[in-house]
């Protein structure tokens, strides 16, 4: 049987690789014109939970399609020269997300550290 990478190596070795950026600083910028926070989470976790004020969804399974020019899925939101946040629930799908991005040749992207559950907890 061969050996499968565990996930959380991924994930780890995305986070070493990427820009975090805290809740607090976060926040902070969650009213500049500039900064679009894009929730990847799944749309069933959306209407458990709603979403950070002002985001965009983009599904994680379609990010890839939605951000490439080329696809025929490509939505304009990901031309515009904003400065994206990822978040999903914990930051895991996030940080892998913001790693193949990056890997597509965005710059201006990050990772919510603690994703969407950190922010609830926090009371943002």
């Amino acid at each position: 049987m061969n050996s499968i990478t565990p996930v959380l190596q991924l994930v780890e070795r995305a986070k070493s690789n990427i820009v975090l950026i805290g809740p607090e600083d976060a926040l902070k910028k969650n009213n500049d014109e500039e900064v679009v926070f894009v929730d990847i989470r799944d749309i069933r976790e959306l209407w458990r939970e709603a979403k950070i004020k002002n985001a965009y969804h983009a599904p994680r399974g379609m990010l890839e399609f939605w951000v490439d020019p080329h696809s025929p899925y490509f939505k304009d939101i990901f031309q515009k020269g904003n400065h994206f946040i990822l978040y999903c629930a914990s930051g895991w799908r996030s940080a892998l997300a913001v790693f193949t991005l990056q890997e597509m040749g965005m710059s201006q992207v990050s990772s919510l550290e603690g994703g969407f559950n950190l922010w609830k907890k926090l009371g943002y």
